[in-house]
């Protein structure tokens, strides 16, 4: 993604958080004294859906940066708000880890100013787009940052996915579920389940079986512009497909999840520099 004036700024507030909200008035503020335009008000996600999805639309599809002041699960959902408009992310730091968001609160005006002098790189991360098949009749779909799940209950019996591979049958695994994540999501569930860190820029996708019943089915690395399509092969009550943890949808056995790499990416802006180790290091303690 190329860069751009930034001229248009939509604001996206975590939920249920005053002091978050506190910082979106005062951005509001600072965007109105800098002659910037702001899309809207700050969008606030524990709001019901349906109320504000006109404003979600319209940030998403007239911003040309959105600040999100939250943790990795307000990015998580910001991506899919963003949908295929291939606008700028700036996360701002107001979750336990932060991973996903690159600046602290205090941060936020220099990075701002730096943005609109162009003095900021972009990473775009790969995402998803997953299909929910049953016979012939699509009943739901999604894009996702992180991964898509097929998993059971708690009291669910083992449970049998059939994958292929481009429509060349890879194995069927026997476990409590399975996980198809991107390099942004291997650091999330995959990397608890025992699957592999991947580097963000790279153009793969993991597929990690959850506790499998035979040792000897690991996670397995394949190019993200493979179509991988997932069946269940046993009835089994309340065995559940999960997009990037928020939205869930019940799968019988015969269904199918067709995942293929989406058209577009969510585009992070970042500080010149930052070392991806770094934050390895820092946020999720690795090596220690």
């Amino acid at each position: 993604m190329e860069k751009r004036p930034i001229k248009k700024v939509g604001i996206v507030v975590k939920p249920n958080d005053a002091e978050a909200f506190g910082t979106a008035c005062e951005l509001s503020d600072w965007l109105r004294d800098n002659n910037i335009e702001q899309i809207g008000a700050p969008c606030v996600w524990s709001e019901n859906p349906a109320k504000n999805e006109t404003e979600r639309t319209d940030i998403a599809e007239n911003a040309d940066l959105i600040v999100v002041l939250g943790g990795d699960g307000t990015m998580i959902s910001t991506a899919r708000m963003v949908g295929d408009h291939q606008v700028l992310v700036l996360g701002i730091n107001y979750g336990s880890l932060g991973y996903l968001t690159d600046f602290r609160i205090e941060e936020m005006t220099p990075a701002l100013e730096a943005i609109l002098r162009g003095e900021y790189d972009i990473d775009s991360r790969v995402m998803l787009h997953a299909e929910h098949w049953r016979g012939e009749e699509m009943l739901a779909k999604g894009r996702v940052l992180n991964d898509v799940v097929i998993n059971k209950a708690a009291l669910a019996r083992i449970i049998e996915i059939e994958v292929s591979l481009n429509e060349l049958f890879v194995n069927s695994f026997r476990a409590d579920g399975l996980i198809v994540s991107t390099p942004t999501g291997s650091t999330a569930y995959n990397l608890s389940a025992g699957g592999p860190i991947i580097y963000p820029s790279m153009n793969a996708v993991v597929l990690t079986p959850i506790c499998p019943f035979t040792l000897t089915n690991r996670p397995i690395v394949i190019p993200d512009t493979a179509t991988i399509e997932m069946k269940l092969l046993n009835e089994n009550e309340g065995v559940v497909l999960t997009l990037d943890g928020q939205i869930g949808h019940t799968l019988h056995s015969g269904d199918c999840v067709r995942i293929r790499k989406s058209r577009t990416t969510f585009n992070l802006v970042q500080p010149p520099n930052r070392n991806y180790f770094d934050v390895l290091r820092n946020k999720l303690k690795w090596g220690r």
